[in-house]
């Protein structure tokens, strides 16, 4: 199996996540895990696996994240399983009703970057997910990079048997 997992991080979370599902996804094969902004498009030639994860900005994934989906060609992920998670506050611990609104309303990262990588040609190899940190600089909440590890797992269990 060949797999990349790119991430951009503001605060070192979402690398810290990227990591940990990086290093279990290479429990079957060759991954690498890179920054967005390192990304070459010959890194991208024959994946069988690319996972994608940004921090909730703004309710949407960086900048540097859609950049990068952008170019990646139409039908370019054609064959290729995707994945897709961010880091996020968890809303249910916070005090805001307005807040819990604008999620409601607007959401996390994880979901509009599974959505413009199907658009790409990707499979969904899982359901996009989202890891807590504890404020908006972190850390992230305990057991969270366990947690990443074992959805990681559950993508190969589920579709590099």
């Amino acid at each position: 199996m060949k797999g990349l997992v790119v991430y951009d991080s503001v605060f070192s979370n979402t690398e810290k996540v990227a990591q940990a599902i990086g290093k279990a996804l290479g429990s079957l094969g060759e991954v690498s895990t890179v920054q967005v902004k390192t990304v070459t498009p010959d890194q991208l030639a024959g994946l069988d696996v690319l996972v994608v994860g940004s921090p909730t900005r703004a309710f949407k994934h960086t900048e540097a994240v859609g950049g990068f989906i952008k170019k990646i060609p139409a039908g370019g992920l054609k064959g290729t399983k995707i994945a897709a998670f961010d880091t996020r506050i968890a809303i249910e611990e916070t005090n805001s009703g307005f807040l819990k609104f604008m999620v409601k309303l607007f959401g996390y990262a994880a979901e509009p970057i599974a959505a413009k990588l199907v658009k790409k040609g990707g499979e969904p190899a899982g359901q996009p997910e989202g890891f807590i940190v504890t404020g908006t600089e972190g850390p992230l909440k305990e057991g969270e990079l366990d947690r990443a590890a074992v959805w990681a797992g559950a993508l190969l269990g589920k579709y590099f048997d």
